[in-house]
């Protein structure tokens, strides 16, 4: 492996510890400007940055020119691309089915091939690190974070399929990146907006969070912090993202991770209100992390990379250690080979969202499908009868999929296959006006748990007409818990378009629901569980 970093100074080695996001579909001239006098070592996409798959290709195009120019060394180029509702890249590619949709699906060979599917395309456009999968356990009903992004409540179906999705994504040449250790599953608080603890003895560790990041250890490319409290391997109330016995002390030596270790963003709350992204960057690296991500500012960029070079100079970080980390990086870039050429968007268009590739993300979103309960018999729907279906107000009809039917709603897929079929939104002052009108009801909520209108219309609806309403859930399974006097619940995990699509066929019974609940829902619904007639 060539070591021409060597002749780098301080500054040069320091920024290819630092991944930054940017605004703008274009690099903005301050992402440049770092770029140039730093050398940094990646770019985070956001959704605020892409359009579509032509404009990505472009985009990480311009990226590549801008660190050759300045004569730096090729840039990682990341994104969150997990799949389900977690995607910044949608339009122009074949959209992968959600964690929960494909633990609910269970079978690894889809996930493998899911994962190697969305690898392709991202290696086609340029980027060649993606921070997914998730290997958090969902094991909190209460979570506000994790929840569909996980795939399952169970530690060994979570570590088997999150190592099928590894190894897709790298067989396709992108990296992946398992998050986020030590565990976000069991928390009810959101890191984006405060501190959360992890309060569990390390036999529960051991026996529930730790167990899928063991069974990806010698495979994953990189692991991402969270920014969690873990009392029970630091007492001191440092996040694990600051934490030396949490990531030098249980990742590095107990679990004997020899890969690259990335800390979710420094942006986030529970870093920057706690200890801003300068501090927490020169903590992170104490404590044994690589690689550091700063995604919106560029001043807060700039001060982290300045306050890493001051404590080096000061003597509270060795330049050995800087050069311990800038040797994984580099390494990795090597294998992944990193600022490869991009080939024209000519011959990358037609190996963009084929016929294949889309026949193989619907297999696996039909297969997701999941009759959880169905004691009144309405399932399927029948074809000819008047039916009602309530949307929820928080989805937008701007996550459409045109291809599929110009309304991006479940009602505008069940109107092309049924006579006569009246939408309506959930807490509209009309929703539930004129009920006796319709023969059948199909109540659709995306997280009951946590939305009031939801949750209220459901009270309403299920007193005045239980006995004609099937309950289709397009985000959280939960939901079930919200209203259990239904009597017919279908759960699809996400309110992506090839998810409503799935719930349409599956309702008219085009398909027949095959998924199993990747989590309990109650004694009466508990893992594994599906309607059987």
């Amino acid at each position: 492996m060539s070591e021409a970093w060597n002749n780098w100074s301080l500054r040069e080695k320091i920024g290819q510890l630092f991944v930054f996001g940017f605004h703008g579909q274009l690099p903005s001239e301050e992402i440049k400007a770092l770029i140039a006098e730093y050398g940094v070592a990646g770019i985070i996409y956001f959704t605020r940055n892409i359009v579509d798959a032509e404009q990505v290709h472009g985009l990480t195009s311009a990226f590549m020119d801008a660190a050759e120019h300045s004569g730096r060394p090729p840039m990682f180029i990341a994104v969150d691309q997990e799949g389900g509702m977690v995607s910044r890249l949608v339009k122009g590619v074949t959209l992968m089915p959600g964690n929960m949709a494909l633990g609910a699906m269970g079978n690894s060979a889809g996930v493998f091939e899911t994962a190697s599917i969305c690898g392709e395309q991202m290696r086609a456009l340029g980027i060649n690190l993606n921070y997914a999968p998730c290997v958090d356990v969902n094991n909190n009903p209460d979570n506000p974070v994790i929840n569909v992004r996980s795939y399952s409540d169970r530690p060994e179906v979570v570590g088997e399929l999150g190592l099928a999705a590894v190894r897709g994504y790298q067989r396709a040449g992108v990296s992946a990146t398992v998050k986020h250790f030590p565990g976000h599953g069991d928390t009810s608080v959101d890191s984006h907006r405060d501190l959360p603890v992890l309060p569990h003895d390390r036999n529960r560790l051991e026996a529930v969070e730790l167990v899928p990041f063991r069974a990806v250890a010698d495979e994953a490319d990189m692991v991402m912090t969270a920014h969690v409290c873990l009392p029970a391997i630091d007492p001191s109330g440092l996040p694990s993202t600051l934490s030396q016995p949490v990531l030098t002390g249980l990742l590095r030596e107990e679990l004997g991770y020899e890969g690259v270790i990335v800390t979710d963003c420094l942006e986030m709350n529970a870093i920057d209100t706690f200890y801003g992204p300068e501090r927490g960057a020169v903590m992170a690296l104490q404590a044994g992390a690589d690689m550091v991500l700063v995604c919106h500012t560029a001043s807060k960029q700039r001060a982290a990379i300045e306050a890493v070079a001051a404590a080096v100079e000061r003597g509270d970080l060795t330049e050995a250690r800087i050069e311990a980390s800038l040797k994984r990086i580099m390494k990795l870039k090597e294998k992944r080979k990193v600022g490869e050429p991009l080939q024209p968007w000519s011959a990358v268009a037609p190996a963009m969202n084929t016929p294949e590739q889309a026949s193989a993300a619907r297999q696996w979103s039909e297969a997701s499908v999941t009759l959880v309960k169905n004691e009144g018999g309405l399932f399927p729907l029948k074809r000819s009868a008047k039916t009602l279906v309530l949307w929820p107000s928080i989805v937008t009809v701007s996550e459409a999929d045109e291809l599929l039917t110009d309304d991006g709603t479940l009602g505008g897929r069940l109107a092309v296959r049924m006579s006569d079929v009246t939408e309506r939104h959930i807490g509209d002052e009309d929703a539930l006006e004129g009920l006796d009108a319709f023969e059948q009801i199909v109540y659709v909520s995306y997280d009951a748990a946590k939305l009031d209108n939801e949750r209220e219309t459901a009270t309403r609806l299920l007193a005045l007409a239980a006995d004609r309403t099937v309950a289709v859930s397009v985000r959280n399974p939960l939901d079930l818990l919200v209203y259990p006097e239904v009597s017919t619940f279908i759960a699809v995990y996400e309110c992506r378009p090839l998810a409503l699509e799935s719930a349409a066929r599956a309702l008219v019974g085009e398909i027949q629901p095959q998924g199993r609940l990747p989590l309990t829902l109650s004694e009466q619904y508990p893992f594994g569980w599906r309607w059987e007639a």
